[in-house]
């Protein structure tokens, strides 16, 4: 027995995250750990619950164990329900054979069940990738409101980056969707979808059938459904978002989105007692900070130690920094250790690495003499940096040196 539902999210989590290279060649996107005891995936599960929504599916593909482990039952998030609750969606096998989820609204097409069982007036469409807070709640009344057929949560972005982006051109004094572009060269406007969708169910269910009926296009929200409604007349709204939000599906963006965290000028509160993000998070001791530590303006997560400097840089659990050792601009994710005499700077070390003695990981944009050679130092999860070895900026390291 199922019990209805007014609204369900599908959260798609089966991104490859490619342009995080060596950061998700062992995870999906969405698990890659961020501000110090969170994954990406936090945030959309915690604004679900935070806004009313219980029943989550979680649609999985690339690379899903660290992930499907990580949401377990969803206790952390309140997610443990008996009648909803979050799921894990992977694809699956049919009388009529098995495939991959092969675009956005493929994947949904393909979990068609999953809804139907709590008979949703609407669904949001959420994305894996991205850190924000946003009532939901806010943008589904929208939607009632305008008696919508779809609503896309938008941005005023900048005319540079518009060109990356889905874009809204809405009717003048209006927030009525007239026309869309899904990364235009010479874009109209710059009103950037933000990836999250609120659908009237009954009208998502046709397009997505019709869309797979045909067997044409790229199965894709952004490509397919969106025009095809507009070109239907349907009603599309643009739902005005102004609060923080960051797609970290590349190095620099992740690493921003972590920065961003020491600066009191952005509007992302950790600390906001009714909009808490949860986590899972494992039971460790207090963080330990040495007599002879120096640590300015940075995130120090619970079960680390610190005995050498560390400015502005956010250091996760389980992670150490010997004395000695210097950490500067830098995120150093859980269970990596950073030997005497090591330098970290301008750089996102992944989780369970060892940087042994007198290694450097990047370097700051004043030291480099050519400003287009500077970049980001990565070096991905599981692996020991050599004593003495040396990361150069924009140089990305997924094995042992």
């Amino acid at each position: 027995m199922y019990i209805k539902k007014e609204c369900v999210a599908m959260l798609l989590a089966g991104g490859q995250g490619s342009r995080l290279y060596a950061l998700t060649q062992d995870m999906a996107k969405p698990a890659v750990p961020y501000g110090g005891k969170y994954r990406i995936i936090d945030f959309p599960l915690s604004n679900c619950i935070n806004s009313g929504i219980d029943t989550v599916g979680v649609l999985t593909q690339y690379q899903p164990l660290v992930l499907n482990d990580y949401i377990g039952n969803g206790q952390p998030w309140d997610l443990d329900r008996v009648h909803g609750g979050v799921h894990v969606l992977p694809p699956y096998q049919t009388s009529l054979g098995a495939s991959w989820y092969e675009g956005t609204a493929n994947a949904i097409y393909q979990n068609m069940s999953f809804i139907e069982r709590y008979d949703p007036e609407y669904v949001i469409v959420l994305g894996g990738d991205h850190i924000y807070k946003m009532d939901y709640a806010k943008m589904v009344d929208f939607h009632k409101k305008n008696g919508a057929d779809l609503t896309i949560a938008v941005q005023q972005v900048s005319i540079e980056e518009a060109s990356r982006l889905g874009i809204m051109i809405c009717e003048e004094n209006s927030t009525k969707i007239v026309d869309f572009e899904e990364k235009p060269k010479h874009p109209k406007s710059t009103l950037a979808s933000m990836g999250i969708y609120v659908f009237t169910w009954e009208k998502m269910k046709k397009y997505l059938i019709e869309n797979e009926n045909a067997d044409t296009g790229s199965k894709d929200f952004g490509k397919d459904i969106i025009p095809a409604m507009l070109e239907h007349g349907e009603k599309l709204f643009a739902y005005t978002f102004d609060g923080y939000w960051k797609d970290v599906g590349t190095l620099d963006s992740l690493w921003e989105a972590n920065m961003d965290l020491l600066s009191p000028s952005v509007p992302l509160d950790l600390y906001e007692q009714n909009w808490k993000i949860y986590s899972r998070n494992e039971n460790m001791p207090p963080q330990y900070i040495g007599d002879k530590a120096e640590v300015e303006n940075s995130m120090i997560t619970e079960g680390s130690t610190i005995n050498g400097k560390v400015d502005f840089s956010i250091i996760f659990a389980g992670a150490t920094v010997e004395e000695g050792a210097t950490v500067n601009y830098s995120i150093v994710m859980p269970g990596t250790v950073i030997k005497s005499g090591a330098v970290v700077e301008y750089s996102i070390v992944g989780q369970d690495c060892v940087i042994h003695e007198n290694a450097r990981i990047g370097k700051s944009p004043e030291s480099v003499e050519n400003r287009d050679e500077w970049g980001i130092a990565v070096v991905g999860h599981n692996v020991d940096v050599s004593e003495g070895a040396e990361v150069l900026p924009k140089e990305i390291i997924s094995k042992n040196i």
